[in-house]
């Protein structure tokens, strides 16, 4: 989850998912408008501090029916532990120079009664189905994360409006928190989604949700739901593994033959205990929408990384090792990106690419991609494919901080 900044969408990224025909901004343009939830009171608990105004985690979509339609979806008022004051939607049907807003009601702050104690909202992720339906979904989690469940809602009507939230689980013990939810709508399917998350277990309910890292007894079970009619019912969760793994940042994709591909990462040994492979990047793959999975296959050993904040020299809490996948739509080669130390001596953060041309089971050796100047750390890349086959990732670095206080961020596409 990357630090609170100031949502703006650049021309750069929409470039991957407009054709040629269509008409896009020229230059950045501001996609949030009024924070409709400042001044909630809800959320807090001890020792969390709450950034009004901070907007973070941006993802959008678009519409395949109508490409100059997109939606987009973020975080509002972030946490500093885990969470905001809920998720806002924002709208576009003019390939992205102009935005509306609204927000589906995920958390108390954003319509939920007190009694669900919804008291935040996470991980926003957005996606349309082959009608041109979109589909949100969110992490809903009390302030205190014993309560997590994972809600999807549905709009017709291209994001004017949202539907009550279906919720996919929901845990209450204190002993399993789900986290790291995407959804994901088939192109190949008329009217599938799908919906996956990890669901992470304690050894005992009587623990500190902050701190899992710390358990070396923590697993994290993918999880699998999916709706085959448009959205009007979703299939009860199932376990995409065996509970004896611990996975995070799990999303899929699908390739023009239908089969689903499941990427994250998978960390190694006794929870997250220290390994020579502490973690790799691995998929799974689906060849019948989703009922059964393959086991892990690995891409490639995560060469743990740290992006350091160059000033004060405190870590910068950025994608990390999640890993962000594509798929070309007419050869069906899948491209994977994520943040790696493996490059640099100090082992600071760069960008790393890797490919499969034969549906998942092997894969091409990670190289580097940023193309920051030698020592600045590049993190949280993401990655798209346009129609043509064209491959484009953009990432984040800090190659114009200087002296003066504060830090500026540049993002970048190549």
């Amino acid at each position: 989850m990357p630090r609170p900044r100031v949502l703006v969408l650049l021309a750069s990224p929409i470039l991957l998912v407009l054709t040629a025909s269509q008409v896009w901004a020229a230059s950045a343009v501001l996609v949030s408008g009024t924070n409709p939830f400042l001044g909630c009171p809800f959320g807090g608990a001890e020792g969390s501090v709450n950034y009004p105004n901070a907007e973070v985690e941006p993802f959008v979509a678009v519409n395949p029916t109508s490409p100059s339609k997109m939606v987009g979806v973020f975080q509002q008022d972030r946490w500093s532990d885990a969470g905001a004051h809920g998720l806002v939607a924002a709208r576009s049907s003019d390939g992205g120079n102009s935005w509306s807003t609204n927000f589906a009601a995920f958390s108390t702050c954003s319509g939920r009664l007190a009694i669900d104690s919804y008291d935040r909202a996470s991980d926003p992720w957005v996606t349309f189905d082959t009608s041109g339906n979109v589909y949100q979904i969110s992490l809903s989690i009390s302030a205190h994360q014993s309560i997590s469940a994972v809600l999807v809602s549905k709009s017709t009507d291209g994001g004017a409006s949202w539907s009550s939230a279906t919720t996919l689980i929901r845990d209450t013990s204190g002993l399993h928190f789900n986290d790291k939810e995407s959804i994901t709508g088939d192109p190949t399917r008329a009217g599938y989604v799908y919906a996956v998350w990890d669901r992470g277990t304690f050894p005992s309910d009587n623990r500190n949700p902050r701190s899992f890292l710390g358990s070396h007894a923590y697993r994290g079970q993918p999880m699998f739901s999916r709706t085959i009619d448009g959205g009007q019912t979703w299939s009860a969760p199932i376990g995409m593994a065996n509970q004896n793994i611990f996975t995070i940042g799990n999303q899929i994709a699908v390739l023009p033959n239908g089969t689903l591909v499941d990427i994250f990462q998978n960390f190694q040994g006794s929870g997250v205990q220290p390994s020579p492979n502490h973690a790799t990047e691995a998929v799974m793959v689906s060849r019948d929408a989703g009922l059964t999975w393959s086991q892990p296959i690995d891409i490639a050993n995560w060469s743990p990384e740290l992006t350091i904040d160059p000033d004060n020299r405190k870590p910068v809490r950025t994608g990390n090792g999640l890993p962000n996948l594509a798929v070309d739509p007419n050869s069906g080669t899948i491209f994977v990106t994520w943040e790696d130390g493996r490059f640099s001596a100090d082992g600071h953060a760069d960008v790393a690419f890797s490919k499969s041309t034969d549906g998942g089971h092997k894969w091409s050796t990670p190289i580097k991609v940023n193309q920051s100047p030698a020592g600045v750390q590049a993190f949280t890349p993401s990655i798209a494919v346009s129609a043509d086959g064209t491959v484009g990732i953009t990432y984040y670095d800090f190659r114009n901080n200087t002296s003066v206080q504060g830090v500026p961020t540049d993002v970048w596409f190549i």
